[in-house]
């Protein structure tokens, strides 16, 4: 693990969670971009060396959309900059974690990504996340 590259949060509007962060902030999101395999569109904050990602639903059966029904916005995933996703994969779950995709697949931001289960991680669904 290199370091923590960015915190999602789950947010019903992105427009008006684009300016509550801008504000919060003090610098406006330097993206917008949809995922559509995960029907989310997302928009990233810098703050230091780590960004925010919101997580807007642009589909009601999206597991975003899931997620804000059950849980309300706020926090969904914390994600670690790997630099080989798939020997870290393995290593994990060599260690007792469980994966929730073990093939990475394309994620915003322009990286491969792959989840871990929150069962294993004390309830934190954490992302790994390796540029492209």
């Amino acid at each position: 693990m290199l370091r923590i590259d960015h915190i999602g949060i789950a947010v019903r509007n992105m427009a008006e969670s684009n300016d509550l962060f801008r504000k919060l902030l003090g610098e406006a999101h330097y993206k917008i971009e949809a995922v559509a395999s995960e029907k989310v569109a997302t928009s990233f904050f810098h703050i230091g060396e780590s960004k925010i990602e919101l997580l807007e639903a642009t589909d009601p059966e999206s597991p975003i959309a899931k997620f804000i029904e059950k849980r309300g916005e706020g926090i969904h995933h914390i994600a670690f900059e790997v630099t080989d996703i798939r020997a870290e994969i393995d290593r994990l779950e060599q260690e007792g974690f469980v994966p929730l995709n073990r093939e990475p697949k394309r994620g915003a931001d322009n990286k491969l990504v792959a989840f871990l289960h929150p069962k294993s991680s004390n309830g934190v669904l954490v992302e790994l996340c390796q540029s492209i």
